[in-house]
């Protein structure tokens, strides 16, 4: 019986063993319900090939799909005092911060990052909306200052795309202050003459909203995006009405004279390199590059041969 042990049944086992399948292959649109191929969804930038439903992607991946070959340069944002107020819920504020960390691989809830679009230099900043809720603290604030100090250093416009549920509760007071920090940081731009683009994607609430989220020279928002300060729940519940189909989102808020433009995450990058060429008054950017003639290589030129004795004597 050890032959059978041995190697029959090891092989009938491999044989009908259920193979184990990767997880994240499939994602379910949250609008309408279909199930997504991984690959369909990230070469579509987490936009719904079925419903067009703008899905959550992290500040690397949009910035790899908006500059120029995927490349920009990070840049260093001052770290602030970690837990200056010892805040403790359920679990510690440190260790809340190291949990996200290790589910995001970021550093904080906000990227800034250097590079070209359409041949186009500008710097760009980016929340992350899956690190805390991409919450406004202390670090986000510097990381606003230090790309409105990278700017006006460069004379390059400032494109920021929000996407937060407001203050960070575990700083307390010390993250509403970053809302009069981000606004001086805005006012540098201006003084400067720079322009600077907001890219509201869903959701940007709270204080996020009533600072720097609004105070850009062109807003722009994706599709069906959430934008307020005070969520339609909270609002219901207050005031106990029912609140109309669409409200705060971008199509409303951009029929009601709040926003420039709905544009989808498809076309943001065309979008924003028209807009930014604009306001800095340079030409249209170039879409196609001809390629170089071909250098033609002379023929050498043979001279005429010179006629001999022999020649004339035919004539």
């Amino acid at each position: 019986m050890n032959w059978i042990n041995n190697y029959v049944r090891p092989r009938i086992n491999s044989i009908f063993s259920r193979r184990e399948t990767p997880e994240n292959l499939w994602t379910k649109c949250d609008e309408c319900g279909t199930m997504l191929f991984h690959r369909e969804v990230s070469d579509n930038l987490n936009v719904c090939t079925n419903c067009g439903h703008h899905m959550h992607i992290s500040p690397r991946d949009r910035f790899a799909a908006l500059f120029d070959g995927g490349v920009f340069t990070e840049v260093k944002v001052p770290a602030p005092t970690v837990d200056p107020l010892q805040f403790r819920d359920q679990k510690k504020y440190p260790e809340r911060l190291r949990a996200a960390q290790k589910q995001t691989e970021e550093a904080e809830a906000m990227l800034v990052v250097t590079g070209d679009i359409g041949r186009t230099p500008v710097v760009a900043c980016a929340q992350d909306f899956s690190f805390m809720a991409g919450s406004m603290g202390m670090y986000v604030g510097n990381a606003i200052i230090a790309a409105a100090e990278e700017a006006v250093k460069l004379k390059r416009p400032l494109i920021l795309f929000s996407a937060a549920g407001g203050a960070r509760m575990q700083e307390g007071i010390l993250s509403l202050m970053q809302m009069p920090r981000t606004t001086v940081a805005v006012q540098m731009l201006k003084e400067a003459n720079l322009p600077y683009i907001v890219v509201l994607t869903h959701p940007t609430t709270g204080g996020v909203t009533a600072s720097y989220a609004m105070l850009g020279d062109v807003h722009i928002a994706e599709p069906n995006a959430l934008i307020c300060f005070a969520g339609p729940r909270v609002i219901e519940q207050t005031i106990r009405e029912k609140l109309p189909e669409g409200f705060q989102r971008a199509e409303y808020l951009l029929e009601h004279g709040m926003l420039d433009r709905v544009t989808s995450r498809l076309e943001m990058r065309e979008e924003l390199i028209t807009i930014i060429r604009m306001l800095m008054g340079l030409p249209p950017a170039v879409r196609g590059d001809l390629p170089a003639p071909a250098e033609v290589a002379e023929e050498p030129v043979t001279p005429p041969k010179p006629e001999t004795a022999q020649d004339e004597s035919k004539t």
